[in-house]
């Protein structure tokens, strides 16, 4: 922990303590569209975390309280957090947007960045290890043409996702292990997804790009219960075996989806066709993770 200095008056010294926080995460916590905020890495690492993602927002509300690390980055996998060096892929979605400054140099994994002085870990991923983005995309192209009818993508797909499921509860255990490890005293946080698809997916307009676009109803019913749900079941049941917090977004923005008039979550564009959101939280969304990651990161810190 790191120690400041705060002068009262003209002679009284109190040594006030500075906690060190490390945020983790994918683009869920680093920001990456213009919805969450502008990118303020000078030069661009390609990890596009913006002002307005959660992590940034918490560390102005807490000021002095925290001193902040983020390393979270944009298509990030939960292997990039534990021991890959990630080369980021900025805001590169062929064929939906181009990044002139794609590619980019590698980055180191974010675990690195956590050691024996950190006090608290916050990490939010699994989406990307889970392929969720991929999943999005096949979704996107089968269910084109199809006017909205049937589960093509369910059809596709239902198989492989336990599979995938499973290789998403042996990455995490193995990263939370790692992050213990390298800081033995931290408390850790885990963040869960936030609801992106509506309990009534009537409200989705089929061919809708400001939404989900030519995803059909049932597969967005098939991605909300047997997709997005499970993950962040695995990431609470990971979380739990390891005795760390589990911050569940979901019931907070249930009435916020993609699909909903006040949306937390853009949709395939923020603006059809210029703005690409992909399916990520706004700033909005990331306000309210941050309330909720910031009574998390207080209560594991014992701080009231």
């Amino acid at each position: 922990m790191r120690t400041r200095l705060a002068v009262l008056g003209s002679t009284a010294a109190l040594a006030a303590a500075a906690y060190d926080w490390v945020a983790l995460g994918d683009s869920y916590t680093a920001g990456v569209i213009p919805a969450a905020g502008e990118t303020f890495e000078v030069p661009r690492d390609g990890c596009e975390r913006t002002d307005l993602s959660y992590p940034q927002v918490i560390d102005r509300d807490l000021g002095s309280l925290i001193d902040l690390t983020n390393v979270s980055c944009g298509a990030a996998t939960i292997e990039d957090v534990t021991f890959n060096a990630q080369e980021p892929i900025g805001r590169h979605l062929p064929p939906f947007s181009e990044d002139p400054d794609y590619p980019f140099p590698p980055v180191p994994p974010q675990s690195e960045a956590v050691n024996p002085g950190t006090d608290v870990v916050t990490v939010g991923v699994g989406g990307n290890t889970l392929g969720f983005a991929e999943i999005l995309f096949t979704c996107l192209q089968l269910g084109d043409g199809s006017g909205g009818v049937g589960t093509p993508c369910r059809d596709d797909l239902a198989d492989n996702i336990p599979a995938r499921l499973t290789k998403v509860g042996k990455d995490y255990d193995d990263m939370l292990a790692t992050l213990h490890e390298r800081a033995p005293h931290a408390k850790i946080v885990n963040v869960g997804y936030p609801t992106v698809i509506p309990e009534d997916t009537s409200k989705c307009r089929y061919n809708d790009w400001e939404q989900f676009a030519s995803i059909t109803p049932g597969d967005l019913d098939w991605l909300r219960d047997d997709v997005l749900q499970p993950l962040n079941a695995t990431i609470e049941k990971a979380a739990g075996e390891h005795g760390d917090a589990f911050v569940d977004l979901a019931p907070s923005s249930r009435s916020h989806s993609v699909c909903d008039a006040g949306k937390w979550v853009e949709g395939v564009f923020t603006t059809f066709p210029t703005d690409v959101a992909f399916v990520h939280p706004n700033a909005k969304g990331h306000k309210n993770a941050s309330d909720h990651v910031s009574v998390a990161i207080l209560n594991a810190l014992g701080v009231n």
